[in-house]
C-alpha cells in the first residue's frame, strides 16, 4: 500500500484540478496543475536506482522543465512551448542513450514520420491562415523534437517509456489542433488527462531502464577477465 501512496495523490491531485478546480483565479488554477507534476517527479526519484546513470537522470530534469512549461504556459504560450521543447530535448538525449536499436523499432520512423507530417500540414496551414506566422517555427520545431522523443522512446523498447512518449504526442496533438485548426469537445479533459498518464509512465520507466543497467553492469562483471 505505501508503494500505491504516490500514485493515489497523483491521480487525485489530477482529477481536482481537471474537474473541481475553476479557472479563475489564474494562480491557485497554475498552482494545482503544478501539483500532480511534482508528485510525479517526486515518484520519478522514487524509481531511481541508488547510482543512477546520466541518463536517467537526464529524463528526471525532462520532467522538470515540462513542469516549468505547465507554469510558464499559463501566462505566455511561447515561454510554454519552449520549456516543453527543453523538456523533450533532455528526454530524448537520455532514450538515445539507453536505446537497443532493431529493425523493427527503427521502422517506427515511417508511421511517425507520417502522422506528423499529417498534423503539422494542417497546423501550419491554419496558423498562416490565422495571420500568427511568428508561431510557425516555434510549432515546426515542437513538433520536429517531440516526433524524435517518440521515436527514441520506442528504440529503448521500454513499453512505459514508449506508452508515455506516445500519449504525450496525442496530448499535445489534440491542445494544438484545439488552438489552431477546430475546437475539440472536452479538450481540457483529454489534453490533461493524456498529459499526466504520460508523464506518470515515463516516471514508471525509470524503474524498469535501472534494472536494465543492473543487469548490464552484472553481466559485465561476470565476463570482466581477472
Amino acid at each position: 500500500m505505501k508503494n500505491l501512496l504516490i500514485p493515489i495523490l497523483i491521480g487525485l491531485m489530477a482529477f481536482l484540478y481537471i474537474f473541481i478546480i475553476p479557472q479563475e483565479p489564474l494562480a491557485m488554477k497554475v498552482v494545482f496543475k503544478l501539483i500532480p507534476m511534482a508528485l510525479i517527479i517526486i515518484y520519478a526519484f522514487r524509481k531511481l536506482p541508488a547510482s543512477p546513470s546520466p541518463a536517467l537522470r537526464l529524463v528526471v530534469i525532462g520532467l522538470f522543465f515540462c513542469m516549468l512549461g505547465d507554469g510558464f504556459i499559463a501566462v505566455s504560450f511561447v515561454a510554454g512551448l519552449g520549456a516543453f521543447l527543453v523538456g523533450h530535448l533532455f528526454y530524448l538525449t537520455g532514450f538515445l542513450k539507453m536505446a537497443d536499436i532493431t529493425k523493427l523499432r527503427l521502422a517506427a520512423i515511417i508511421p511517425i514520420g507520417l502522422y506528423s507530417w499529417l498534423i503539422g500540414r494542417q497546423l501550419i496551414a491554419s496558423i498562416a491562415a490565422e495571420g500568427i506566422g511568428m508561431l510557425m517555427m516555434p510549432v515546426i520545431a515542437y513538433m520536429l523534437v517531440i516526433s524524435i522523443m517518440a521515436l527514441s522512446a520506442i528504440l529503448t523498447g521500454s513499453k512505459w517509456a514508449i506508452a508515455g512518449s506516445l500519449l504525450f504526442v496525442i496530448s499535445d496533438s489534440i491542445l494544438s489542433w484545439n488552438m489552431f485548426v477546430s475546437g475539440v469537445f472536452y479538450s481540457d479533459v483529454f489534453i490533461m488527462t493524456t498529459y499526466y498518464s504520460a508523464q506518470f509512465l515515463i516516471a514508471c520507466s525509470l524503474s524498469s531502464f535501472g534494472k536494465r543497467e543492473a543487469t548490464i553492469t552484472a553481466k559485465s562483471e561476470v565476463i570482466r577477465p581477472f
